[in-house]
Formats: C-alpha cells, sequence, structure tokens
C-alpha cells in the first residue's frame, strides 16, 4: 500500500514536472507568425475561451487549450483587454499574453502643426487609416454644435501636438482632446498674463497669438512681433499684418498678395479695419500664447522681413521706409 502511494506520489510529480516544463517551454517558443495575421482584433467583451478562440481563428495559434492554461497558470484570465494588436512575428505566447494584459493595441497617431488651419487639421484626419472619420460635409457650425461648443468658428480652437489613440477613435473624440488642450494651455497662460494688455478676453489673446504664429520666422523673435501688434492696437493704428488678409482670400488666394486685396475690404483686411480679425487665422502653439500675453517691452511699430526668416524692427515710419529699402529692394547704402 505504501509502496503504491510512493508510486502514485512520484508519478504525480513527475507529472506536475512534465506539465510544467512543457508549459515554460510553450510559453517561450516563438508563435512564427504569419504575415497575415500579425494584425489581429480581440472583441469588446470577450471572456479567456473566446479569446483563444479568436486567436486560432485569426491564425496566432494553433489550438486553444494550452494559451488558456497559460492564462490560467499566471492568473492573468481576469486583465486580458479588447482592442487591434500589431505583434511581432516572432512573438511567444507569454508575451502574447503580457501584451492582452496590458492591453497593448495597436496606437494610431495625428499631428496638429502650429499655424495650420482648421481646414488643413480636418484634411489629416480625413487621410488618418486608423480614424473614422464622421464629419464629412458637415460645417463649422454644425461640428462646433456635435461637440457642445458655442463658438462661432473651429478656427484656432484646438491644440497643436500628437496625439495618439486606439486605431478606430473618431475624429469628434480627437477634436475634443485636442480642444480641452487648448482650453487648458490658454486658461493657464491667461492667469499669469501681464497686466495692461488690450484684450477684452482670452478669446481675443488667441486671435493675437494666431497672428504672432503665422508672422514669426525666427522663434526668438515672437515677445517682439507681439510687442509691434499690441502697440498698434493701444493707438488705434491698423494691424496690417498680410497673413489675415490672406486668410480672409480663402482659396482664391494663389500664393501671391496684390495691391487689390490689401484693398478689398473683408472681416479678416487688417489693412482696411482697425483692430483684431473676428477669429483667429490658424492653430497657435503655446509659444505664440506666451509672447501674445507676455510681449516684449518695446517702442516698435514696424518690422520687415531680412530674407532669412528674421525682422528688423522699426520705432518710426522713417525708419521702417529705410529698413524696407535695405531688406526688400536691395538699397544698401
Amino acid at each position: 500500500m505504501i509502496k503504491r502511494i510512493k508510486k502514485w506520489i512520484t508519478l504525480s510529480i513527475l507529472g506536475v514536472l512534465t506539465l510544467s516544463i512543457a508549459m515554460v517551454y510553450y510559453a517561450l517558443a516563438p508563435l512564427e507568425l504569419q504575415p497575415n495575421s500579425q494584425e489581429i482584433i480581440i472583441q469588446a467583451n470577450s471572456g479567456l475561451r473566446s479569446i483563444a478562440n479568436q486567436l486560432v481563428q485569426q491564425g496566432v495559434l494553433y489550438e486553444p487549450w494550452r494559451f488558456i492554461i497559460l492564462a490560467k497558470l499566471l492568473q492573468k484570465e481576469q486583465y486580458l483587454q479588447p482592442g487591434s494588436y500589431t505583434l511581432n512575428k516572432n512573438i511567444n505566447p507569454y508575451h502574447l499574453l503580457l501584451s492582452l494584459n496590458h492591453g497593448k493595441t495597436t496606437q494610431g497617431s495625428v499631428t496638429f502643426i502650429e499655424g495650420r488651419t482648421f481646414a488643413q487639421m480636418r484634411d489629416k484626419l480625413a487621410r488618418n487609416d486608423a480614424i473614422k472619420y464622421t464629419v464629412g460635409t458637415l460645417s463649422e457650425a454644425e461640428i462646433l454644435s456635435l461637440m457642445g461648443y458655442g463658438y462661432r468658428s473651429t478656427e484656432g480652437l484646438f491644440f497643436p501636438d500628437t496625439y495618439y489613440f486606439d486605431r478606430g477613435t473618431t475624429d469628434i473624440v480627437l477634436l475634443k482632446r485636442s480642444y480641452d488642450a487648448m482650453q487648458v494651455k490658454l486658461a493657464k497662460a491667461w492667469s499669469t498674463r501681464d497686466a495692461n494688455l488690450p484684450y477684452k478676453d482670452s478669446y481675443q489673446a488667441l486671435i493675437m497669438a494666431s497672428i504672432i504664429e503665422k508672422e514669426t520666422g525666427k522663434a526668438s523673435e515672437r515677445p517682439m512681433i507681439a510687442g509691434v501688434f499690441i502697440n498698434r492696437l493701444r493707438i488705434g493704428m491698423r494691424l496690417q499684418t498680410d497673413p489675415s488678409v490672406i486668410y480672409g482670400i480663402g482659396l482664391r488666394y494663389d500664393g501671391n498678395i496684390r495691391k487689390k486685396d490689401l484693398l478689398a475690404d473683408t472681416p479678416y483686411n487688417t489693412y482696411t479695419r482697425t483692430g483684431l480679425p473676428p477669429t483667429p487665422i490658424a492653430m497657435p502653439g503655446l509659444a505664440s500664447i506666451e509672447a501674445a500675453l507676455h510681449p516684449a517691452d518695446t517702442k516698435a511699430l514696424y518690422f520687415v522681413g531680412k530674407g532669412d526668416g528674421s525682422h528688423a524692427f522699426s520705432n518710426n515710419l522713417d525708419e521702417h521706409n529705410r529698413a524696407v529699402a535695405k531688406y526688400q529692394l536691395g538699397n544698401h547704402k
């Protein structure tokens, strides 16, 4: 009797050891996926058995039971996450289990760039195959209404950054994330703004920031450019900024701005109208927002491009005309 018990215990131990070795080997041996099985989808509300069967159906596993046993042994059964995954072609079952456990789903990304318009932002969303495009033919007003925001224009409301997301995320979700990021950045910057700035509210500061963004070629000059435009606002001088005129021209703009464009009145023509345009003209970055709220202490009222991205700043029209002659007309006398 004792011999039988000893034999049974010995066999049990050997069986457990054999199973353990087999499971370790299984867990660490590469699955050697075919290319068409490296992109997989685990459906929502799937239990362990269902997930294992989905992996079999998608060519990741030959059979489900060893994967199920491995998940149970490692106590990962309750933590497996649905989603889209990209698998390394030599991934092993253990790392596959960890990926599913940590929800390392395939991520898409989209980058919104400073100085771009909402139309360009919208086009980028439409061309990203990881994004579920839903805004289609909707107008700006309809998009804003769908998002629950009361602005009349979408321009400038979104913060330029790189956003990561699970494949299939809708454009509206990403727009809300970008909008919320802008609201946080703008509110923080507004709370620490310089005193006595000529803005009624933070939205006007955002409009100014968008102009600074479009006018700046050299990053270090943002506060000086802000200082020039703020000086003009304070004395009631027209801003006379070409980027706002170009924005007002819209799709008719062919790359050249002409005298007739400067004379044609639109809400965005800062040569014919005093004050800020009615909305931002592009998506400003944080540096331009900070410049709009912390401008340089300067008496300059003019600036002209030097041709290398930088500008010459002048306090009066005579100085400005000399700078124009030097840098724009080629008169270096």
